[in-house]
């Protein structure tokens, strides 16, 4: 039949065309000096983490950045209502390190804000922040070693830079985590050219919620977190504000110096793509793409059945194997048989927009066990 001779060719066409992306999106992605000189003056960089319930990753990520190697680094933690012990842990390092971070207890959300915006944005209007040249938003699970910063800055200030993007590396420890999140961090490279985001005539941009760093004049032209505070995808948007109010976008290479493990089992991933889903703007599309995404990430388990054995045993060596190769220059460690299941990302993805599109109708966002209305 035409109409599935156009869907197989169409799925396979697609999939290709998106490994092509990735690794050329890769070749170009900036590296990091691997150990720049400080400067004699360096510029004053607070450091804001918001926290709730993150008591699994939160020491060894505090512990990274309390280790960094540049001087002029101060760090503002807003513990947002957290119950499962990180309160505990955070008054443990501060008592530590009082030299270098404080810590913020929020117990209100206000009406209007999500809970992330509201930490960062609390954060923000802090005396250390206020005072700052370069402010650093980072997720309560990153770890970073210890010249990152110093070389981060270094990148930024080598050249005219106002928002800086560094993606990171990802640590999957269970099943479903090596499976899925590998693979679909390395996807991120195929919707972002990395060449294009410093280019003002261009709309690409780029944030990343492991690690944006952005001048505080220029988070202040946007407004900040005040200017959307409904904003669920904050990093990525916060680099669109940025961008388009004439500033800077810059990406680059942050793993494996930058890591994170940043969801735990199947469960996480479902509720963050519930969450990450409900946030995009033409969400009102969602049941259109939903088809869309399974007929072509699940393109190697019809593909046979549609008289295309071959292409579909091309398409499910391929995946892994060039978009794998990319994960693993990023993590520098071996590659993983699971990435061979890859086809079951599609579900988790479907799974968790098909979710996220019920909340939108409710006018609802959801994560880390809170409800807030949408206007």
């Amino acid at each position: 039949m035409v109409w599935l001779e156009a869907a197989s060719w169409g799925s396979a066409g697609a999939i290709l065309v998106g490994l092509a992306l990735v690794r050329r999106h890769w070749a170009r992605l900036p590296h990091l000096d691997p150990d720049p000189a400080l400067s004699q003056a360096p510029p004053s960089v607070c450091l804001c983490i918001p926290v709730r319930n993150e008591a699994q990753e939160l020491p060894a990520a505090l512990d990274s950045w309390l280790a960094q190697d540049y001087p002029r680094l101060s760090l503002l933690v807003v513990d947002d209502g957290s119950t499962d012990g990180s309160t505990e842990i955070l008054r443990q390092r501060e008592a530590t390190r009082p030299d270098r971070l404080r810590v913020l207890r929020n117990e209100h959300l206000p009406p209007g804000w999500l809970g992330k915006n509201h930490a960062l944005d609390l954060a923000s209007r802090q005396p250390e922040s206020e005072s700052a040249e370069w402010l650093l938003f980072a997720d309560g699970d990153v770890q970073a070693s210890p010249n990152l910063l110093r070389r981060a800055v270094a990148f930024a200030t080598a050249q005219p830079t106002d928002i800086l993007a560094l993606i990171p590396a990802i640590d999957a420890v269970g099943p479903a985590e090596r499976v899925i999140l590998p693979l679909a961090a390395t996807a991120f490279l195929m919707v972002v050219p990395p060449h294009q985001v410093p280019n003002p005539r261009h709309p690409a941009f780029c944030g990343v919620g492991g690690f944006t760093l952005v001048r505080r004049t220029a988070y202040d032209a946007v407004g900040g977190h005040a200017a959307a505070p409904l904003e669920a995808i904050d990093d990525m948007m916060l680099a669109r504000r940025v961008k388009a109010a004439g500033f800077i976008n810059r990406m680059a290479r942050g793993g494996p110096g930058l890591h994170l493990r940043i969801y735990h089992g199947l469960v996480e991933l479902v509720r963050a793509m519930r969450k990450n889903s409900a946030a995009l703007p033409a969400w009102w599309l969602l049941p259109f793409v939903l088809p869309v995404a399974m007929v072509i990430g699940l393109a190697p388990l019809w593909l046979p059945f549609a008289g295309h054995p071959v292409l579909a045993l091309l398409l499910w060596l391929l995946v892994p194997a060039l978009a794998g190769d990319v994960q693993q220059r990023m993590s520098r460690r071996p590659m993983d048989p699971l990435w061979a299941l890859w086809p079951l990302n599609t579900l988790v993805f479907v799974a968790g927009t098909a979710w996220a599109l019920l909340d939108r109708l409710r006018g609802v966002n959801h994560w880390r066990g809170r409800d807030v209305r949408l206007r």
